[in-house]
């Protein structure tokens, strides 16, 4: 670990950083550039989960080895950045007794436009976080296309997860902020993956049951909660995962979806949870060009 941790006005600030998005030329996906132009970004997006990693020093020097066993992080993203653009991490500092404390956590452009925000926590604090607080219900449903097939209260199916050793160490070559958990077997029996890994296994019962209904249309995530509950998890160890979709909505420009997921060892022990919203681009959907196509003709 880099020690560039800056203590100032209560605050642990992380050092400036220039995230690599490495899926510039992942055709069909936000991140690949010229999709993402042709949505309207400015260019190819760096996935809310890889900013995720630069959070873990200070989220380590605030709640110590306890934080990856009962820690959670749990973040709204704000504005989306591009490959390179330079950002840090910010978090309260907690109180001197960590155990169930809850503080305040983001991300921001070196300006301090933030990029993301909400809070960070050790075992079971009174307030909920960030991300179970929120209103999911905030904007009405009109129509939905892409999401037509989805109803809140659906249970997603068990699947079996993983995180391979070849994800983390693909994570490594590009990654803002190494930790030796992250190389080296640590005292829980392995190797503990970075953010993006945990969060692709998390998302295996959401991708079954979205894969056929989805259709194509390119997805970015809006919010993500990552919940240690006995943790950590670990790479090459095999879990159950399953979920439950909580709301599906849309605004002027995307459909979301708001849904938990978990994953248990084989022991059926839980050892981690994720909170989600997955947005999806209309302009993406070949449900909102037939569409078009159809009042064009009508007309």
């Amino acid at each position: 670990m880099r020690d560039e941790i800056e203590v100032r006005d209560g605050r642990l600030i992380g050092a400036l950083r220039a995230p690599v998005n490495p899926m510039r030329k992942a055709e069909g996906s936000i991140h690949d550039e010229d999709e993402a132009r042709k949505l309207g970004f400015r260019g190819g997006l760096v996935a809310g989960s890889i900013h995720m990693e630069q959070l873990a020093p200070l989220l380590l020097r605030a709640f110590g080895e306890p934080f990856l066993e009962r820690g959670a992080i749990s973040l709204y993203f704000l504005t989306p950045t591009l490959h390179g653009e330079e950002v840090r991490a910010v978090l309260a500092a907690p109180p001197d007794s960590r155990d169930d404390s809850q503080v305040e956590a983001w991300m921001e452009k070196a300006d301090g436009t933030r990029i993301c925000e909400g809070t960070a926590s050790l075992g079971s604090p009174i307030e909920p976080s960030a991300l179970h607080a929120r209103k999911l219900d905030e904007h009405p449903v009109g129509e939905l296309r892409i999401l037509s097939g989805a109803k809140n209260g659906d249970a997603f199916r068990v699947v079996d997860t993983s995180v391979p050793h070849e994800n983390l160490d693909g994570r490594l070559k590009v990654i803002t902020e190494p930790m030796h958990y992250y190389i080296d077997d640590a005292r829980w029996g392995g190797r503990v993956p970075t953010a993006p890994n945990q969060v692709n296994a998390l998302m295996a019962p959401a991708n079954a049951y979205l894969r056929e209904m989805r259709a194509g249309a390119i997805g970015l995530y809006g919010a993500i909660e990552l919940r240690n509950v006995n943790g950590p998890m670990l790479v090459d160890t095999p879990y159950r995962a399953g979920g439950q979709l909580l709301h599906a909505g849309d605004t002027p420009k995307t459909e979301y979806l708001w849904f938990d997921t978990w994953a248990d060892d084989e022991a059926g022990r839980r050892i981690v949870e994720m909170r989600m919203m997955l947005r999806f681009m209309k302009a993406s959907s070949k449900k909102y060009a037939e569409a078009t196509a159809g009042a064009a003709s009508a007309s």
